[in-house]
C-alpha cells in the first residue's frame, strides 16, 4: 500500500510539473501586445487584427493584442514586462526608454520621418494661432506627441502659454475625441496628428464644412513599433524583416498597410527621437 501510494504521489508531481512546463513554454510563445489608445480601443483592435495574422505567420509566435485605457499603461507595461512589444508615439518611447532603459524602436512607417499635427476649429474667427487666445482649446492626452506634446511646443515658440493665454484647456484623451470636443462646441478649437485627422475626412466622420484645418505644425518625428531589449535577438529580427517586407502593392499585404496607414515600413533608432525629449525636458514633462 505504501508503494502505491508513492507512486501516486510520484505521478502526480510529474503531471503537475509537466503542467507547469506547458504553462510556461505556452507563455513564452505567446508575444504580448499593445498600443497606446490615441484612438477608440475598437479601432486599435480592429486595426491590429490583421497585422497580427501576419506577423504570426512570419515568426511561428501567436499574438496577443490588449487594448489599455491611457498611454502610462502601455509605458508601464513594457517596463514591468506584461507585455512584448508596443505601437509608441515619439513621446511615450521616451518615457519608456527612460522608464526600461532598454527599450529598442524596430520600425517606423515613411510617413513617422516627417510627421505633423493639425489645428482644427469650427469658430470662423479663428484662422491663426494667435486667435487661440483666450478660446477653449482642447488637447488629446497629456502624453500624446502629435496630440499634445509638440503642439505645445510649437504654441511654445509662437510666444503662446495655453495655461496662461487659452480660456480653458481641456484633454480630450484621445485624437478622434478631440475632434467630437470641437464638433460639438465644447470647445473653440484643438489639435491632433494629421493621419487620424485625415482619415476622418476620408470616411466622412467629419464635416469639413463646419470643422476645419487653419494651422499645420512643422515636421517631427513619432510613431513606432518597439520591443523590449531583453527580447531574443532572433526573435527582434524576424519581426523587422516583416514589417520592412510589407508592400502595399502586394494584395496580402493592402489591407495592412492601408489600417496602418503606411505607405512603407522603414527601420528607425533611438537617437531619431532626441528632439522629442528635448521638447518633453524644455515643456516640462520630463525631469
Amino acid at each position: 500500500m505504501k508503494i502505491k501510494n508513492n507512486w501516486s504521489t510520484l505521478g502526480a508531481v510529474c503531471v503537475a510539473l509537466a503542467a507547469g512546463v506547458f504553462e510556461t513554454t505556452h507563455a513564452q510563445s505567446v508575444l504580448r501586445v499593445s498600443a497606446i489608445p490615441d484612438e477608440a480601443p475598437t479601432e486599435l483592435q480592429r486595426k491590429f487584427a490583421p497585422l497580427g495574422k501576419y506577423l504570426e505567420r512570419e515568426t511561428g509566435r501567436r499574438f496577443q493584442f490588449t487594448p489599455v485605457t491611457d498611454y502610462a499603461a502601455v509605458v508601464e507595461g513594457l517596463a514591468t514586462k506584461k507585455i512584448e512589444m508596443a505601437w509608441l508615439g515619439g513621446f511615450t518611447f521616451v518615457q519608456t526608454r527612460l522608464r526600461a532603459g532598454t527599450a529598442i524602436p524596430i520600425v517606423q512607417r515613411k510617413e513617422d520621418e516627417a510627421f505633423i499635427s493639425r489645428f482644427i476649429s469650427a469658430d470662423p474667427k479663428i484662422k491663426t494661432l494667435a486667435d487661440l487666445k483666450g478660446r477653449n482649446f482642447a488637447f488629446g492626452s497629456p502624453s500624446s506627441t502629435s496630440g499634445s506634446l509638440m503642439p505645445r511646443y510649437f504654441l511654445l515658440k509662437a510666444g503662446l502659454v495655453p495655461e496662461r493665454d487659452f480660456k480653458n484647456v481641456a484633454y480630450s484623451g484621445a485624437h478622434d475625441a478631440t475632434v467630437a470636443f470641437v464638433a460639438s462646441g465644447r470647445v473653440q478649437a484643438g489639435v491632433l496628428n494629421a493621419s487620424v485627422w485625415e482619415k476622418l475626412v476620408e470616411s466622412r466622420k467629419v464635416d469639413t464644412n463646419k470643422v476645419r484645418v487653419f494651422a499645420t505644425t512643422p515636421p517631427y518625428y513619432d510613431y513606432n513599433w518597439t520591443v523590449r531589449g531583453d527580447l531574443d535577438p532572433a526573435l527582434v529580427k524576424k519581426l523587422t524583416d516583416a514589417f520592412l517586407k510589407l508592400d502595399p502593392a502586394n494584395p496580402a499585404h493592402k489591407e495592412i498597410m492601408e489600417l496602418q496607414r503606411a505607405s512603407r515600413f522603414i527601420p528607425t533608432k533611438a537617437d531619431n527621437y532626441r528632439s522629442i525629449e528635448e521638447a518633453a525636458r524644455s515643456a516640462g514633462l520630463l525631469k
